[in-house]
């Protein structure tokens, strides 16, 4: 682990959607449960949470809100994905969020291949989702591009080499993309545990452990300033 972290901290910025807004233009966003500010809005609908944040970005004068990482989240509680009687609530989020309110590109973080994808319809998952796998001095490891657009799974077959930096998909709207305000979903996985087009971006307080060390912190790659 530790060596994979000092490779994430030696490799150069990468930028995985708009990259032609700079970083100068974005602007946290604080989704947990200790936002106090979050009580005073009504934020049950997609359409609520796209208001709450363009509201943000105005007032900051910002185009991308970004974070979430390890984040204790409410969002969740409409989706049986996340809360139901069969198993612990997952509200930790364990990606990063880039949110943005119009059509955006989105781009590898690094050389590598597809690993999987597919269309996660359920309500509040990630709709449709590109996995990519790469390998830097022997470690492997992947990515994961949640919420996107229908149209970004066409033609896309599995090994398919890609660069850093390469369109791979256009975001996503509600509710194709799991019925949120759009965002680009942004997570690097470690060991994918055999699982393909999908993977958890949420997990309960009880794996929270487990989830840290195999899906460390995204802005390792995206060094957002």
């Amino acid at each position: 682990m530790t060596k994979i972290l000092e490779i994430f901290r030696c490799i150069e910025a990468a930028k995985v959607i708009a990259p032609e807004i700079d970083y100068n233009d974005y602007i946290a966003l604080d989704l947990s449960i200790s936002n106090l500010e979050l009580q005073n809005h009504k934020l049950e609908t997609a359409q609520d949470y796209e208001i709450f944040i363009q509201n943000h970005l105005d007032k900051n004068q910002a185009k991308i809100a970004f974070g979430g990482y390890i984040e204790t989240r409410n969002l969740y509680q409409r989706s049986t994905v996340f809360k139901n009687t069969n198993s612990d609530e997952r509200n930790i989020h364990i990606g990063l969020d880039l949110w943005i309110n119009e059509t955006a590109t989105i781009h590898a973080a690094l050389v590598g291949k597809i690993h999987s994808f597919q269309n996660n319809t359920a309500l509040g998952d990630y709709g449709p989702t590109i996995i990519l796998e790469h390998e830097i001095e022997g470690i492997v490891f992947h990515t994961l591009y949640g919420h996107l657009s229908e149209a970004s799974l066409l033609g896309k077959k599995v090994d398919d080499v890609v660069t850093k930096g390469e369109q791979i998909a256009t975001l996503g709207l509600p509710p194709i993309n799991g019925d949120y305000a759009p965002h680009l979903h942004f997570q690097i996985i470690i060991d994918m545990e055999e699982k393909t087009g999908d993977y958890p971006g949420v997990c309960s307080e009880k794996i929270l452990d487990f989830y840290k060390n195999n899906c460390p912190n995204p802005n390792l790659l995206l060094k957002i300033n």
